[in-house]
């Protein structure tokens, strides 16, 4: 070990799950006891962080192999997409000096005045949900001001005829438009299908009802749409308010926005009817229509193209299986079991699309078609950027069953993204999950730091931490407590 430049370390930590000693390498560390997973989950976060501050501070993302910033244009000029990203992660993780840096680099350097043009749903997710996430954490009014602030220079991007909003605002000049690959100038359903959580957070703590309203004009410009066999397609017409091609997906393009009407009726202390229904309504069609059994055993959610199903399954896809465990409990009563079920078949189908790989990550999409189960065919589909989706629903199955098997698959993430992903500079994604020798992207994302390394850190944790009665993660892994009735009136009585 010490020839390796290894750090031996004695942890004499008994892990949650596991009694037998491991021998190992993890986290630059040899481990020769007893091992706490939750340590080195903790211990991961250090190093992306370590490196991003070293390498790429105040940028949005590093390139760990490079040793520099990278940014994506998803953001504009707005900078410290990693920062804000992962605000709420080291509070969790009690990384309090690293912290206390992160709030006064937003305090001191977090600026929205810039001429530039952003994707409204990428800069809510990770920009709003993290500010507001961080405020609720620790109180400290930066956050909530620099939230409400952001949430303000959004709003042009709902100036369309139907309310539905752009894809891409320029927040300067409050110009927006859609991206020119969407079907017929359409917006987008997972995009504008996941703003409600944070929006209407904005105006419970801003005490301005219009970012509220913003989205509950969406839910009924939805409601008034006839649905293809009580389907949502991904793409509606801003300015017409009909759909664009008939394509459905609980991937990319339509997937969060079935999390967010489940989870909006969860955050409103199961207040929200509207939204419940709508919830248990699509996922009766998504049953119907879209899941299917390989003839291996495996249930697997397809896409649908006008009435045509493509036997395909995105890693985005497989955060689905938390979605129905979470879902579990509000079901009618003789579909609860069910639901669970339906999620822990999700689960282990994703987790076999991470075992039947030779670095055992996930592609970034997988097949059930042409003699194949659960393996990528495609070499634009072999990719691993760092996701999360798998371990969210790892983490969402061990909270609501406790069979320790979701555990021991979270460790075996543990140890590939260690053994693949880890380089000296941070962590980076993968160009062939089914390759014998990395090829590396050279791009450690925000979301790494935000979703694939707190939900490692949950799954390993008490359920005390972050209780699911109390917190709804938005779709980045951002905590937004439930709203109860009394709660507006404390936080007008706090400003």
């Amino acid at each position: 070990a010490l020839a390796l430049g290894l750090e031996v370390v004695d942890l004499q930590i008994i892990s949650p799950f596991h009694s037998q000693p491991f021998l190992g390498v993890c986290c630059g560390f040899l481990l020769n006891q007893h091992y706490n997973p939750a340590f080195v989950s903790l211990q991961m976060m250090k190093h992306a962080w370590d490196n991003y501050k070293h390498y790429a501070w105040g940028l949005n993302e590093l390139k760990p192999i490079s040793k520099q910033g990278h940014s994506s244009n998803l953001f504009g000029n707005i900078q410290g997409a990693t920062i804000v990203d992962a605000l709420d992660t080291l509070y969790i993780m009690e990384m309090k000096e690293e912290f206390k840096e992160a709030k006064e680099w937003v305090e001191k350097n977090l600026d929205f005045n810039v001429n530039a043009e952003i994707s409204v749903f990428e800069v809510n997710i990770r920009f709003v949900g993290g500010l507001l996430s961080a405020y609720y954490l620790s109180g400290e009014e930066v956050f909530r001001k620099k939230a409400v602030e952001l949430g303000e220079k959004l709003l042009p991007a709902f100036n369309t005829p139907t309310g539905i909003p752009w894809a891409l605002l320029n927040i300067k000049s409050g110009i927006g438009r859609n991206w020119p690959w969407a079907s017929g100038g359409s917006s987008i359903l997972a995009e504008f299908g996941t703003l409600h959580l944070e929006f209407v957070h904005l105006s419970h703590l801003s005490g301005n009802p219009v970012f509220a309203e913003k989205v509950m004009n969406i839910r009924k410009v939805l409601n008034r749409l006839d649905k293809p066999e009580g389907l949502y397609p991904n793409y509606l017409n801003p300015s017409s308010g009909q759909w664009g091609q008939h394509h459905v997906s609980i991937g990319g393009l339509g997937d969060s926005f079935y999390e967010y009407l489940l989870k909006a009726w969860l955050m409103s202390d199961k207040t929200d009817e509207d939204g419940k229904k709508m919830y248990y309504d699509a996922v009766q069609a998504i049953e119907t229509h879209l899941i299917r059994k390989s003839s291996g055993g495996l249930t697997y959610i397809a896409e649908w193209k006008g009435g045509l199903l493509e036997h395909k399954m995105g890693h985005l896809t497989c955060f689905a299986g938390g979605m129905f465990a979470l879902g579990a409990d509000g079901a009618p009563s003789d579909k609860t079991g069910h639901h669970i079920e339906l999620g822990a078949e999700i689960a282990r189908t994703c987790h076999e699309s991470y075992d039947r790989t030779r670095m055992k990550l996930g592609p970034e999409a997988f097949r059930f078609d042409g003699g194949v189960e659960a393996i990528a065919t495609r070499q634009n589909e072999k990719y691993y950027i760092l996701r999360p989706e798998v371990i969210e629903t790892y983490t969402y199955m061990w909270r609501l069953t406790h069979d320790p098997k979701y555990r021991d698959w979270g460790w075996e993430a543990v140890e590939a993204l260690e053994k693949h992903c880890r380089v000296d500079g941070g962590y980076s994604g993968i160009r062939d999950v089914y390759n014998n020798h990395e090829s590396h992207d050279d791009v450690q994302q925000s979301f790494f730091l935000s979703e694939t390394l707190k939900y490692l850190y949950l799954l390993f944790s008490e359920d005390d931490l972050l209780p699911l009665e109390h917190w709804v993660f938005n779709t980045e892994a951002h905590p937004l407590p439930v709203l109860h009735k009394d709660d507006g009136n404390k936080e007008e009585n706090q400003k």
